[in-house]
């Protein structure tokens, strides 16, 4: 198991923020769910300058077995995104999903909407919960 950071906020459907000193909010998928999709062959992401709204898909992941949406943490303007994992390139998802695989860094609304998310504990419940 991953070391999954504390300070982060979790979705049920295992996407992760994690707000920066600056008020940016760091967006990825969590080590669970880049290990259940497994053999993973692309990835659409925004472009910096679109808006994302919490609760909605902001773009999608696919793998051999199924397409899933990627589901925002956070309201806000996307201001990067990460390139190195691009249809090429998994690795940094697989090796550490909480640091180089980081997917998109927005600029929140307003950071405090994170707090509607998961604590660790309660996503790592809920992963027992569904039997993982």
């Amino acid at each position: 198991m991953a070391n999954r950071p504390k300070d982060a906020r979790y979705l049920e459907t295992h996407e992760w923020g994690r707000a920066e000193k600056d008020g940016t909010v760091i967006v990825g998928i969590t080590d669970f769910a880049v290990e259940q999709l497994n053999d993973l062959t692309f990835v659409d992401l925004p472009e910096v300058g679109d808006e994302v709204k919490r609760g909605e898909a902001f773009g999608e992941i696919e793998s051999v077995k199924a397409v899933s949406d990627l589901i925002s943490p956070i309201t806000g303007k996307v201001t990067a995104v990460n390139k190195g994992v691009d249809a090429n390139d998994f690795e940094a998802m697989k090796k550490d999903a909480f640091g180089k695989g980081w997917l998109l860094k927005v600029k929140a609304k307003d950071v405090k909407e994170l707090d509607k998310g998961k604590s660790l504990e309660s996503y790592e419940q809920q992963l027992k919960s569904e039997g993982h």
